[in-house]
Formats: C-alpha cells, structure tokens, sequence
C-alpha cells in the first residue's frame, strides 16, 4: 500500500509539473488543436458562466434609466506622441496612452489598448464577436480599460469581477470609406506576421467611436480571449460603424498570424469567439425598446407603404375640398331665378297713401257735380 500511495503520490506531482507550465505556455488558436472548443482544457476560467462574448436578444433585454452616456477621457488628445501598433498573432494592437480613460461607470477606467475581431469571407459573413438577435457585424473594435481607482495595473485588474471595462464597436460595410479607420489599416502591412510592431502616427480615438454614446446594451461578462478571466464590465454600442468594402478586405487579407520565419504562412482570419451562454445574467440597455427599436425589412416596406396611401388619400380629400369650395363660389355669382320679394310699407306710409286716395276721391265727386250743373235742361 505504502509503495502504490507513493506512486500516486510522484505521479500527481509529475501532473502538476506538466500542467502547470502548459497553461501559461500554450499557444492558442481559434481553430485547430488548441482552438475555442479546447479552450477550457488550457485555461479554466474559459469554461465559466459568465463569458464574452454573447447573443443579445432584444426582447429580453432590460432598460436601466440608471445607465449614463459615457464620456470618454482624453481620446483626442494625443500630444502628437506615435501610438504603437504590433501584431500579436491573433489580431492587430493599438497601445493607448495612460492618459485615455472612460468616465460614467462606477469607477474611472484607464485605457490600455484596442483590437480588431474580423472574419474571411467579406461583408455579409460576419467576424464580430457579439450578435444582435442573432445577427453578425462584418468586424468588431474593442477598447480596453481597467479600473484604475481601485487597482494599480492592468496585470491586477484583470483578475478581479470588477477590474476591466471595454467598449464593444459593431463594425458593418458601405460604400464610403471611413478615414478614421484609415489610420490603423494603411499601416497593417508594416505588421503582416506575428511579433512585428511598428511606431503609427498619434490620431484622434474618439473619431473611431459611434456618434451616439448615450444608447448601449451593458452586461458583466470575461475577455474573449485566454485567459478569459471573468473580469469585465462591456458596453456594447447599439450605433453602429462603417467602413467601406475595401477596407474590410484589407483587414481580412495582409495579417498573418505566423511569424516571419515560420515555413508555412497562416493568414490572421476569423479571429473571433462564438457567442457563449448568457445563463442567469441580465443584459441591461440604457434606452427603452421604443427608442431602440429595430424594424425589419418587411416592417420598412409596410411603413413605406402606408406613408404613400395615406399621402393618396390626403391628396384626394384636398382635391375634393377644392373642388366643392370652387362650385360654391361659381353659384354665388350667378343671377339668381327667385323672384324678387315685394318690399313692404310702413304704417305710415300706408297712413298717407290711404288719405291721397281720399282726396282724390273727393275731388273727383266735385267735378261731376259741376259738370251736371253746367249743361242745358230738356223737355220731358
């Protein structure tokens, strides 16, 4: 027994000798024998219940008229100091300086970087990470925070359920090109395989973001990528960005996520999670349904449609109105077929009438008395 418990004993250990190194060691990938599915192995915090990134469904959404717009801190200042952009062989990176952060969360977040999650396929086939109903953006930005008020470095925060903050950026194609995201993909070809870095002119952050801050889907989830510490307030943009078609295809086709002297080339595609489990946690929105509502192509061509009948109907009703409004002013001013009523007199008036007729009447007696007078007399 004692010689079984020792080799029980000396094989656990050489497990965690084995293990240990493994996990921070690893190479992982999206695909392949360390890919998503094998996540959890290599990193335990991958198969928890509160990871990113997820599928949020509208209708099950909560408002929350607690949720604030947020202000970004600094993200247009950038002094004309060069950024760096490296390619880490899962995407392209842009360090950010410590003086960007993020205000109206509970605590003041300190920017650290932002990346970019694409797929392969062009517009259409989706290569973000988070879903709307269902739905895929082409691409997704991300920029990175970790709450510097109650840790003093990334390193720190990241492990806490409190520690990290990051704005999600739905990314879809049009036919004008965005020049703000020229300003990182016009270098990735001085970063095509793993481990190259390269110094980029400073530019204007916040010109990446949505105009609209104030609406956004908010719930606590992990990194989207290992180690996938459950650490992480996100804020997900419900305006989206656009790029245009070329400029999707240039971040799909220049990367590579092997390195420069590898023998085989890997191109850096389809760099992004599948949506994991919501279970028990809430995604909260800071705009009510209304507000935020999303119509479908059908609900667009009925209102399309019952705008043009009801501008039809309208316009008839002013044309009858019209109509009968010019027959009423025609009949006014023809000569009109009534007779015209006999004007009545006064009391008066038939007072002095009715003596002029005696009068008359008088002197005519008069007349024919003298005329009988005035005539010779004859025999009978």
């Amino acid at each position: 027994m004692d010689s079984l418990g020792l080799l029980i004993f000396v094989m656990l250990l050489c497990f965690q000798w084995t293990a240990a190194p493994a996990t921070k060691n690893t190479t992982w990938t999206y695909s392949g024998l360390v890919g998503q599915s094998e996540w959890s192995r290599y990193f335990p915090d991958c198969g928890g219940t509160s990871q990113s990134p997820v599928d949020v469904v509208t209708t099950k959404t909560k408002f929350d008229p607690s949720l604030i717009p947020l202000t970004p801190r600094g993200y247009s200042q950038h002094n004309n100091n060069p950024f760096t952009l490296y390619n880490n062989g899962h995407t392209a990176v842009i360090e950010l300086p410590e003086w960007m952060g993020l205000e109206g969360l509970p605590w003041f977040f300190t920017a650290v970087q932002m990346h970019l999650h694409w797929g392969s396929g062009g517009p259409s086939y989706g290569g973000s990470e988070h879903t709307i109903n269902g739905l895929s953006a082409d691409a997704e930005l991300h920029v990175v925070h970790y709450n510097s008020e109650l840790y003093p470095s990334m390193a720190t925060a990241m492990t806490q359920s409190d520690g990290m903050a990051v704005l999600g950026i739905l990314i879809v194609t049009g036919e004008e090109t965005n020049l703000a995201f020229n300003n990182i993909l016009n270098y990735l070809g001085r970063i095509r395989h793993a481990n190259q870095k390269v110094s980029i002119p400073a530019f204007d952050v916040h010109s990446l973001l949505p105009k609209d801050l104030g609406r956004y889907y908010r719930y606590n989830g992990s990194l989207t990528t290992p180690p996938c510490y459950q650490s992480v307030i996100w804020t997900l943009f419900h305006e989206r960005v656009q790029i245009s078609k070329a400029q999707l295809m240039k971040m799909e086709t220049i990367l590579y996520s092997s390195k420069v002297d590898d023998d085989d080339r890997i191109q850096l595609q389809d760099n992004y999670r599948k949506t994991q489990p919501l279970n028990a946690r809430v995604v909260f929105t800071s705009f009510s349904a209304e507000s935020g509502k999303e119509l479908s192509p059908g609900e667009v061509t009925a209102i399309v449609i019952g705008v043009m009948c009801g501008c039809v109907g309208l316009a008839v009703i002013i044309r009858f109105i019209v109509k009968t409004i010019r027959s009423t002013s025609s009949w006014d001013v023809l000569p009109s077929n009534r007779p015209t009523s006999m004007s009545r007199m006064s009391q008066p008036e038939k007072a002095n009438e009715k003596k002029q007729d005696m009068a008359l009447n008088s002197t005519s007696e008069a007349e024919k008395k003298e005329e009988s007078l005035a005539s010779p007399q004859t025999e009978p």
